[in-house]
């Protein structure tokens, strides 16, 4: 609700001097959920302060007593309210207080963690507590006259407003984007979340301000009055974690359900599992502070969050992802094949940027966990969503739906839509939120969604053929196997080829190396001696001849200083070490072999080939490598640590290459005619020119 974001936003002309723009936040904020808290318990003031004058003295357990009174999960048994603040200009800063410590716990919390106290203090210093208190007295923030979606609409725009301002912001999800999120989660649950009395949970580890718990919640009722979505969430920033407590408590939900800390280093909702999870984590924010217990978890395996595995530690949103398939409801039941029909399980929807898809190479933490979720087939649907959609970045993001109860018509099977061309263009930006979805817009989407199947549609029968691809709204989908976005890499050697000759030095670079260093005295001088006397002599282009030159070297050194038994004899090491010291690459040398006669690798020439998952690694062999590397070979001894075969599986989800649409190149007398009519423009411009100069 923009409206009043601006309506309160014009409160901060008042701070100009006292507080840097930077600062407002921490005044208007609190002030703004003071004002609607004491707006919010205003009908029933009156019956709270005589109950609680009836049993103030008798020691009973307020919260018990008055809630039901207040008619919410908070109460305030102060006698003041901040109109009436208002009016006594003497004692604001007094009486503020007073009114603060008149709301129950749950609410005090909320103020505690804005530091309103010292703001309070900052405001009065400076001779701007009155005007401030007086400007927002001024403001109707009742329930019926801002509703709580309203309300939280005026939130996050206050937020993305400051966080232009500020050094660092905040990343929040626009409303249409949760709302599409939302209706894809509940997509077909509507006849069991539609029976009267229905009960389910829904959790944000990253909560922000509450926004997708409390457009989750209003979807609900929208089709469910009598419904009740439990919402629980974890939030790290002090200031949102405040903010959502404050629109969780005016909507009747349990405060205790919101927690503040940090979700990867300590999940402050344990044990517990949950029908309906959503979440917009940060991109490309680092896990370091967290590392510690994150690993800790890891070390458990399957009885952590992060078994499966670990991302780089530059961006831990993969981990979130861990995290809420770790709070899946468990499915209880038998296999939902229609006889044995399934019950309870969760659903998660979590938007990403792209790294998720495709970040890592096979075997890597990343490819691990994506390799997890699909393998459990808990991938439903990927939404590849348009640029210019959220407030503070215009990258590509991505809608992930998993479930642990997909119907059996989609198991083993993921959909993909693409949606970056299915939205129209905002009257006014908000920030750097350019685009947006409409109604109809939302609509097609989760048709397609419920559709699963592989389709097309575009807003104009001509846009399929041109060029662009962007003159109207597209909407494509694809069904794949699982099995589709898996691969191997395979490892593919080719031979080390080296020519050996004993020069000044190759002897000058034995001697430095360690290995050689720690062969046993005899040995050392033995060797020495040898390629000593075969300095400057002929040049081998293959291991073999160098090896038996070396080894008859040896042996003439030892008999002419009558040398016997192993001293008399060079070691496999040492040999070893003259091949590795005097050895030069050269492309036209015999391929290098040890002296099992086995072909040593080129570690420079090693290369990976990515082979379709199930296909025969022999024949992709002979078809994609032998024909351009006849010397070339697969290296079966790098196999994967889970299924033991050749080669380490990977996975990726390339949304590019799924939808590519090939653009045919523009005519020649195309591009002519560009370039006649520029060059004609141009020379308009300059005579237009020529002609001002004149005049």
């Amino acid at each position: 609700m923009s409206k009043l974001a601006d309506l309160i936003w014009k409160n901060a002309e008042l701070l100009r001097g006292a507080y840097k723009e930077n600062e407002y936040r921490k005044v208007i904020l609190p002030f703004t959920i003071l004002r609607r808290l004491d707006c919010v318990l205003e009908p029933t003031r009156g019956a709270v302060l005589a109950k609680y004058e009836a049993i103030r003295s008798k020691g009973y357990d307020l919260d018990k007593l008055l809630t039901p009174v207040s008619g919410y999960p908070f109460f305030n048994t102060a006698r003041f309210t901040l109109p009436g603040i208002a009016q006594t200009p003497d004692d604001v800063r007094d009486n503020l207080e007073a009114l603060i410590n008149g709301f129950s716990q749950n609410v005090r919390d909320i103020f505690e963690k804005f530091g309103f106290a010292a703001t309070l203090d900052k405001l009065a210093e400076k001779n701007r507590l009155y005007l401030v208190v007086q400007r927002f007295a001024e403001t109707d923030l009742s329930p019926e006259a801002v509703s709580n979606h309203d309300m939280g609409q005026a939130f996050e725009e206050l937020l993305r407003k400051f966080n232009d301002v500020s050094p660092a912001g905040e990343q929040y999800t626009p409303r249409d984007v949760i709302e599409l999120m939302v209706t894809l989660l509940f997509d077909g649950d509507q006849p069991a979340l539609a029976v009267p009395g229905t009960i389910r949970t829904m959790y944000d580890p990253t909560a922000g301000t509450g926004g997708i718990l409390s457009v989750a919640e209003e979807q609900l009722r929208s089709f469910n009055s009598a419904a009740t979505l439990r919402l629980f969430g974890q939030e790290l920033e002090d200031e949102t974690y405040a903010i959502c407590k404050a629109d969780m408590l005016i909507r009747g939900q349990n405060p205790a359900d919101i927690q503040n800390g940090d979700t990867l280093a300590l999940d402050m909702h344990p044990g517990k599992t949950f029908d309906y999870q959503a979440a917009n984590p940060p991109y490309g924010v680092e896990w370091k502070p967290a590392e510690a217990a994150v690993r800790r978890e890891h070390a458990k395996g399957a009885a952590g969050r992060f078994g499966p595995g670990l991302p780089a530690i530059r961006d831990g949103q993969m981990l979130f992802m861990l995290h809420l398939l770790s709070k899946m409801a468990p499915v209880i039941g038998g296999k939902g094949d229609g006889q044995n029909e399934q019950r309870g399980g969760g659903r998660v929807g979590v938007v990403h940027n792209g790294s998720p898809l495709f970040t890592g190479d096979a075997g890597s933490g990343e490819s691990e966990i994506r390799r997890h979720i699909l393998e459990s087939d808990y991938l439903d649907c990927i939404v590849a969503l348009p640029t210019d959609m959220f407030y503070n970045t215009n990258i590509t993001t991505y809608l992930w739906f998993m479930s642990n109860r997909k119907p059996p018509e989609r198991r083993g099977q993921v959909l993909l839509i693409d949606a970056s061309a299915m939205s129209v263009l905002m009257k006014k930006n908000l920030g750097k939120k350019r685009r947006e979805f409409t109604p109809d817009c939302l609509q097609r989407i989760a048709q397609a969604y419920a559709d699963f199947q592989t389709m097309q549609w575009y807003e104009n029968p001509a846009d399929e053929h041109s060029r662009s691809g962007k003159t109207g709204r597209v909407l494509q989908a694809k069904v794949l196997a699982r099995e589709h976005f898996f691969y191997r890499r395979v490892t593919i050697e080719r031979p080390l080829r080296t020519r050996f000759a004993v020069s000044e030095q190759g002897l000058k670079q034995l001697g430095w190396d360690t290995a050689f260093q720690k062969l046993p005295q005899e040995q050392q001088h033995l060797l020495t001696q040898a390629l000593h006397a075969m300095n400057g002599q002929a040049t081998y282009l293959d291991a073999e001849s160098f090896r038996t030159a070396l080894h008859a070297s040896a042996a003439a050194i030892a008999k002419a200083q009558g040398l016997t038994g192993k001293a008399a004899q060079l070691s496999s090491k040492a040999v070893e070490r003259a091949r590795v010291c005097l050895g030069v690459k050269d492309p036209s040398a015999a391929p290098t072999t040890n002296e099992k006669g086995q072909t040593l690798s080129d570690s420079e020439l090693r290369d990976a080939e990515y082979v379709p998952y199930g296909e025969d690694i022999a024949a992709y062999f002979a078809r994609e490598v032998a024909p351009h590397w006849p010397d070339a070979w697969i290296n079966h001894e790098v196999r994967d640590a889970q299924d033991g075969h050749t080669g380490v599986v990977g996975t990726e989800i390339n949304f590019n290459r799924e939808f590519y649409r090939y653009q045919s190149p523009r005519s020649r007398a195309e591009i002519a005619a560009d370039i006649q009519a520029k060059e004609q423009r141009f020379m308009e411009l300059l005579r237009g020119i020529q002609g001002e100069e004149q005049a």
